[in-house]
């Protein structure tokens, strides 16, 4: 069973999630799952990893973040913590549902955001991430250079490419990352974290995931070799899939 569900991030603005759950149960687990940037929902990135959850029970609430997909906003007012504000409103909303057992499972920009809303939901039962980026600043950097970012704060305004697009975006998302940093509430994430990470992946360098799990407590990565950050269909997202599927059954038994 499906439903799509509307619901007010902190500023009343409109989200959109979508819940899964073959048993119309609320006692077995839920996975929140967020996706990249620039991505939504309705991303085939994960592949039938919904489906193999829905049926081992466990339900699914797979949500648009702040300006992707339904939910309101311009993608320019992007901030990270306006998507983890999603997943926070996220949470409470399957809490008042009637769910108790609550995963976060997060790709990429959905990565970095899935980690500082763990760090404020300590009662989270696992954290499953997807080449997360943990160091948001050093990825901007990388992409852009020193200079264009001196740029972009004196214009207020840059342009990003992300997936062969340029998307305008508004310098406050570069000065939010201060208040975003996943090495620096590493520690306050106590539940087990499961990472899955291209070697090969030029978007966002497995060294991140590699200092991430090493930072938390309870930290796991595995490494897909020779893959990027995107998993296309075949053998490396079969088996991205296959790793996650089995560390999140291993945590819900």
């Amino acid at each position: 069973m499906q439903e799509k569900i509307y619901y007010q991030n902190s500023n009343g603005e409109k989200m959109c999630g979508v819940i899964s759950n073959n048993t119309d149960s609320t006692d077995k687990p839920i996975v929140i799952i967020s996706h990249g940037f620039t991505s939504s929902k309705d991303t085939k990135s994960w592949g039938n990893l919904v489906e193999l959850l829905n049926g081992k029970g466990i339900a699914t609430f797979r949500i648009d973040l702040f300006a992707h997909g339904e939910s309101y906003g311009k993608l320019e007012d992007i901030t990270v913590s306006k998507a983890v504000d999603g997943i926070i409103k996220a949470i409470e909303l399957v809490k008042n549902r009637g769910y108790t057992k609550i995963g976060l499972l997060g790709s990429s920009f959905g990565g970095i955001s899935s980690i500082m809303a763990a760090s404020k939901f300590p009662e989270a039962i696992f954290l499953a991430l997807r080449c997360p980026v943990c160091d948001y600043r050093q990825e901007l950097i990388q992409s852009l250079g020193i200079e264009k970012i001196k740029q972009w704060k004196e214009k207020g305004i840059t342009e990003i490419e992300d997936a062969g697009k340029l998307h305008k975006l508004k310098y406050s998302l570069y000065e939010d990352i201060e208040f975003n940093k996943p090495y620096k509430v590493a520690k306050k994430i106590n539940c087990p974290v499961f990472i899955v990470h291209g070697d090969h992946d030029t978007c966002v360098p497995v060294t991140q995931s590699r200092k991430f799990a090493g930072l938390v407590k309870n930290g796991r990565l595995h490494e897909i070799k020779g893959a990027d950050h995107w998993f296309p269909e075949g053998p490396q997202r079969t088996e991205m899939v296959e790793k996650v599927y089995e560390f999140i059954t291993n945590k819900v038994k």
